[in-house]
């Protein structure tokens, strides 16, 4: 049964083909508003905006949000080299092509935020604008790391998903016990609710899911040393100041590569800033948004 089976109509997904991907997305929002799509990160799935998307929808836009390559009711390829964050990056342009536009707004947060980073820089025609929630520019993050051991070792995790099975068989143990732990330690008391674990549990128990999750640390592990590039779109950085996993100078170091950026930082939220500060994160992104995509990026 699908993850969102039973959703209220604007949250019901549909499936896309683009990029030889089979895409799960949800769109919401009026046909001809401006676009813009949403991309989450490990190990949520497009359920973990639920909170943004009615509030970007009503506020006129024309809201993409796609269970990403290998996550949930998406196609999940087999190679670690297919999630080259070239490749997903790829799959964001095609998927939005797919739905009649060349040129949109982008929102991604953790992973997600990491491909809209890559998609910015590389394909700026794209993107009009950049709204990252805690998520380092990747041509940003290893040297940081490397300045910094407190984040270092926040990040050593990364180190043991490259390690072959045994990822996968502890965090499927006991019904996804880890996973369902990586919410809940790393948030606000009552943040994610059982019906909210169990949508995710689903998602996660799909065949090949949790392997397909991992390949995207893999593939970013292999990956060839990335040239710095500069991001010239107007850019909104929001940062939950209590993230476990990522230091809040991150942002800093992650906007000195933006020509027009604004950073801010919400002291009491912490990774899961879009659920822990849901109206907050969306009055932001309303505010930042709505101007800025008054023209559609939809082909004549």
């Amino acid at each position: 049964m699908p993850v969102d089976a039973g959703a209220p109509p604007r949250l019901a997904p549909q499936r896309i083909s683009a990029n030889g991907v089979e895409f799960s997305c949800i769109v919401s929002g009026p046909e001809d508003g401006p676009p813009v799509v949403l991309l989450h990160g490990f190990p949520e799935i497009a359920f973990g905006w639920r909170h943004q998307i009615p509030a970007l929808a009503d506020a006129g836009m024309r809201v993409i949000v796609p269970d990403q390559r290998g996550y949930g009711h998406s196609s999940k390829p087999d190679s670690v080299s297919a999630y080259a964050v070239d490749r997903l990056a790829e799959d964001v342009v095609a998927l939005a092509a797919a739905l009649g536009h060349d040129r949109f707004a982008l929102v991604g947060h953790d992973w997600g935020g990491m491909v809209a980073w890559h998609l910015a820089s590389r394909h700026a025609a794209n993107v009009a604008t950049l709204a990252i929630l805690n998520a380092p520019n990747l041509d940003v993050l290893p040297a940081y790391a490397l300045q910094h051991p407190g984040q270092l070792w926040r990040s050593s995790y990364v180190a043991a998903f490259q390690i072959p099975f045994i990822p996968e068989t502890a965090l499927g143990a006991a019904d996804h016990a880890l996973l369902r732990a990586s919410l809940t330690s790393s948030s606000r008391p009552g943040t994610f609710t059982s019906r909210d674990l169990e949508v995710y549990r689903e998602a996660w128990s799909q065949p090949g899911a949790l392997t397909a999750m991992l390949n995207w640390y893999r593939a970013s592990a292999r990956s060839a040393p990335r040239r710095s590039m500069r991001i010239g779109q107007p850019v909104l950085v929001i940062w939950g100041d209590r993230d476990v996993a990522l230091q809040p100078s991150l942002a800093e170091a992650s906007a000195e590569l933006c020509d027009d950026v604004e950073v801010v930082h919400i002291e009491n939220a912490g990774h899961w800033v879009q659920h822990e500060e849901a109206a907050r994160v969306n009055e932001l992104l309303v505010a930042f948004l709505a101007p800025t995509t008054a023209t559609p990026g939809r082909r004549r």
